[in-house]
């Protein structure tokens, strides 16, 4: 147990307890790319254009869609009206009256009475005839009024409750060109958005490598603050213990006490100048903005060297900006939004084919159940006449057209003229760097000399804090210049779309 306890306090001993966390320029820009929305939102656009692009191809294929409907009226469609009811209900009775009278008539006739007597000489009654004869006249009429009603019922329709529903293939045939267009849209806005995603990325590894050698900058100057706070402290001390022994003013203890004072300002302005600047840092990388980090290059004595002189193409730049392929996109999408609208004066042709079933149905008499059919058929579309509107629809996308392409073209011109500054400006920077470093030297030989004839005493109090200052602005303007090496390569990347 007391072995264990001890091996908690040696650990506690060796490890601290909020340890910073060391980071590269190729981490940060990892972790920016991992933690900005708008790359984020790019990759979720990307995914929209994917899925919209294959919705697109879809619309080569066959469509099948499926329609069923149920319908209630007030009032049935009668095939019969009310007075055609009235016959056939009755049709029985008045065939029977009307044979019954004819009947009647033929048999108080003249030669009816003859046949009456013949027929009563050969023994058949003729008056119990007569009445067999209207026995089956009432038959007859009770059937055909059975068989009126019948058809009555037969023709009743109860289209009070209509129900319906077909299946429905389309296969396009030729939309006038409108189709093709469309899907030829979807493919250059799923480019359009891969070009967009590379645009973010590359603004957002920018923004990040500016947040970093802003960083580093701040800390080699917080160093630089602090050795020439250091260098002014020295120099008070041994000031004052000559004012001590009398071989100083006080002046000149005053007048170093006043450049102490700038220098702990200036360094407190430098520390709150880098605590700010690793708050943007961090939360461009997704860290907690009070997070303690540490970057590669503070600690480096140098922070860049005189390179090359970068070779000016702006031909590399024309093929790599992800801007100049999103306006070329924004052209192409503008033609073939043209082409979809010439489509409206062109005839469009389909097959279609289907089910359909109704309930009442007419397929075989008037039934009441489902009954259906197949259909096949050609669907064309023929436009005749709509005032101009198509024309004036494509002049307007022709002009859009149009204004696309200067566009592009001024999109050029400005990114030509940027690569040209870029690489004037690294040129430039190279030469400031040249000249900052040999300046150093110069500083620093200009410090000692000061220093040893201060202590010798051939040179003023004034001269010793000139010979400093000139040093510290020497340091500064290497800082400076280091950085801007760095800046103007990342500047002279974007420009030329090779930020990666």
């Amino acid at each position: 147990m007391n072995r264990f306890v001890g091996l908690l306090l040696l650990a506690g001993t060796v490890m601290p307890v909020n340890a910073q966390r060391l980071l590269t320029l190729d981490s940060c820009r990892a972790m920016a790319l991992r933690n900005n929305k708008q790359v984020g939102i790019s990759k979720v656009k990307q995914e929209v254009a994917m899925n919209v692009r294959k919705s697109a191809r879809t619309k080569y294929l066959p469509h099948v869609s499926a329609l069923g409907t149920y319908q209630f009226t007030s009032r049935p469609v009668e095939l019969l009206s009310d007075d055609q009811k009235s016959t056939l209900s009755n049709l029985g009775t008045k065939t029977a009256g009307d044979l019954q009278t004819g009947l009647s008539t033929i048999a108080g006739s003249e030669p009816m009475q003859h046949i009456a007597a013949v027929l009563g000489a050969l023994g058949v009654n003729f008056d119990a005839l007569h009445q067999m004869t209207g026995q089956g006249l009432q038959n007859m009429a009770a059937k055909l009024n059975g068989l009126g009603e019948n058809l009555v019922d037969a023709l009743d329709t109860d289209t009070r409750n209509l129900f319906a529903g077909t299946v429905m293939v389309v296969q396009p045939v030729y939309l006038g060109g409108s189709l093709i267009a469309l899907n030829k849209m979807a493919d250059i806005n799923e480019e359009m958005q891969q070009h967009s995603a590379d645009a973010r990325r590359q603004s957002t590894i920018y923004s990040t490598d500016k947040a970093y050698w802003q960083v580093v900058s701040l800390k080699h100057k917080q160093k630089l603050a602090e050795g020439y706070l250091d260098l002014l402290k020295k120099l008070n001390a041994d000031v004052h213990m000559m004012i001590d022994e009398g071989v100083a003013t006080r002046s000149d203890g005053l007048s170093v006490d006043v450049k102490l004072n700038e220098a702990e300002m200036t360094l407190q302005k430098v520390n709150d100048g880098l605590v700010l600047s690793k708050m943007l840092l961090c939360q461009n990388i997704g860290l907690p903005i009070t997070e303690d980090i540490t970057l590669a290059d503070e600690d480096k004595e140098t922070i860049a060297v005189v390179e090359l002189s970068p070779k000016l193409d702006v031909e590399t730049a024309v093929g790599n900006r992800p801007e100049l392929k999103m306006l070329e996109n924004g052209v192409q999408l503008s033609r073939q939004l043209t082409n979809v609208l010439k489509a409206g004066n062109l005839p469009m042709v389909a097959l279609t084919g289907g089910y359909a079933v109704t309930n009442p149905n007419v397929l075989n008499g008037f039934q009441r159940k489902f009954g259906g059919f197949w259909n096949v058929g050609v669907l064309v579309r023929v436009p005749i006449w709509n005032w101009g509107d198509v024309m004036y629809k494509v002049r307007a996308s022709k002009g859009a057209t149009t204004i696309a392409n200067l566009e592009l073209a001024e999109a050029r011109e400005l990114i030509e003229l940027q690569v040209n500054q870029n690489t004037f400006r690294v040129n430039e920077a190279n030469k400031k760097l040249t000249m900052a470093q040999a300046n150093i030297a110069r500083a620093d030989e200009n410090l000692r000399t000061a220093n040893l004839g201060y202590k010798e005493g051939v040179i003023t109090l004034t001269t010793v804090m000139e010979a400093q200052t000139a040093w510290l602005q020497a340091q500064s303007q290497k800082i400076d210049a280091e950085v801007d090496v760095k800046l103007s390569q990342v500047d002279l990347q974007k420009s030329l779309g090779v930020l990666e």
